[in-house]
């Protein structure tokens, strides 16, 4: 997308707004699947925590991916969006046994990462398949906020507990057909992350009848000018070889899994906000905007860093801005960042906004979360309504009567 289709949806559905280009997703999707053309079974199970709208979830269908959820809700937006049980896999962390087996009841695979609920689902339904979530102990990236195979993590069932993991198993009975790693998010060492696959092949063999092998995700994708990326092709050809060769030790076949999200959306998305006013003070140039990190957490939960680009005037000189929200708290987007030189009434771009971005947004401060726009086919699509006073308040329940009657008694 180019300067002037952003600016036009800014003019067009207001502003702070978050704007996803379909070919980008589109095209992303392409580079995964080539990259892993040599495996004849792959499926990509999009992330949908990264990003939930059902026109993307729609989309991610349409190109023909599975869906990767967390929660009993992401199931039901996933079978809202035309995904068949069947190519929905379900990898909650810390819920209860009740909602494991109301999504199991839907009939979607079923990812279970600790012992302790293993056990009892084997117990109570060993006939419905399950996938066993294991943590390698690995970390494939260099950030500890989102990395989840340190020895810490909350996520998986440690390789350390492998015997025990085969005793539940062998006591109930019941049907694992799927073993599963993640190693958190931005792979910046393949070798790595090969690495950690090793351990996953390891696990594998303990276990005769699985359909599949899932990897995970974690790919990252450049943030900023110049910065490290996941060689995707690269992992594709290592690592698609030596499933490859894994198959053949196993006796068959198998499915080759991944659960792609930031890949697939993150470089797609535009954050689209307005220059409300330019401070100067004794050091500092303020840029604050009609937005905070009530729609934008990331800067301030992870450290990351979203290039900002002022659409309104791009030629500009650059001077230096730090760009900040309207929230009553911190909430700096970017210190210092040279950016073409910024007036009041300015749109500010932010790149990579597809991924954890609007998924993370709250009506902190009682503001509403933005509009959503969906650009395809050359065309802008709303695909979310901006939030109005109406959506603040409802599911609010109104008890004025009960102040009224204490008003009364007080008297």
């Amino acid at each position: 997308m180019n300067s002037k289709q952003l600016l036009q949806i800014a003019d067009t559905y207001g502003a702070p707004v978050y704007v996803y280009d379909a070919g980008k997703i589109t095209s992303q999707y392409k580079r995964l699947t080539s990259a892993f053309q040599s495996v004849p079974r792959v499926k990509l199970n999009y992330a949908a925590k990264a990003l939930s709208n059902l026109a993307i979830l729609r989309l991610m269908n349409s190109l023909g991916s599975g869906l990767d959820t967390v929660s009993i809700q992401e199931v039901q937006l996933g079978l809202l969006a035309g995904f068949r049980p069947e190519d929905i896999i379900y990898t909650p962390n810390g819920v209860s046994l009740e909602e494991i087996e109301e999504a199991a009841s839907l009939g979607v695979q079923i990812n279970i990462d600790n012992l302790s609920i293993l056990e009892q689902f084997g117990s109570k339904h060993p006939d419905i398949p399950v996938c066993i979530r294991i943590n390698p102990h690995v970390m494939a990236g260099g950030n500890t906020k989102i990395s989840v195979g340190h020895i810490d993590s909350k996520f998986g069932i440690s390789i350390h507990q492998t015997p025990h993991l085969l005793r539940i198993v062998e006591l109930t009975k019941m049907k694992i057909n799927g073993i599963h790693m993640h190693t958190g998010s931005d792979i910046l060492d393949i070798e790595v992350f090969l690495y950690a696959s090793e351990i996953l092949f390891d696990t594998a063999l303990h276990f005769k009848d699985l359909e599949f092998l899932d990897f995970g995700s974690g790919f990252k994708v450049p943030y900023k000018k110049n910065d490290i990326q996941t060689n995707v092709e690269e992992l594709g050809e290592k690592l698609g070889g030596r499933f490859n060769d894994f198959c053949k030790e196993y006796g068959r076949s198998l499915t080759l899994a991944f659960e792609p999200g930031k890949f697939l959306v993150s470089e797609a998305g535009f954050f689209l906000a307005r220059v409300n006013v330019v401070k100067q003070t004794t050091s500092t140039v303020f840029a604050g905007i009609d937005s905070g990190f009530n729609h934008l957490i990331r800067p301030m939960f992870y450290g990351a860093n979203h290039e900002i680009v002022n659409l309104t005037n791009p030629e500009g000189k650059e001077r230096y801005y730090s760009v900040v929200g309207y929230i009553c708290e911190t909430d700096t987007f970017g210190s210092n960042r040279r950016i073409s030189e910024i007036t009041e009434g300015d749109i500010l771009c932010f790149r990579n906004a597809g991924a954890y971005c609007y998924t993370m947004a709250s009506n902190y401060n009682s503001r509403y979360r933005p509009a959503e726009v969906l650009w395809m086919d050359g065309k802008a699509h709303l695909i979310r309504q901006r939030e109005t006073f109406e959506d603040l308040v409802r599911g609010q329940v109104d008890v004025s009567a009960l102040f009224e009657r204490s008003k009364a008694t007080t008297k």
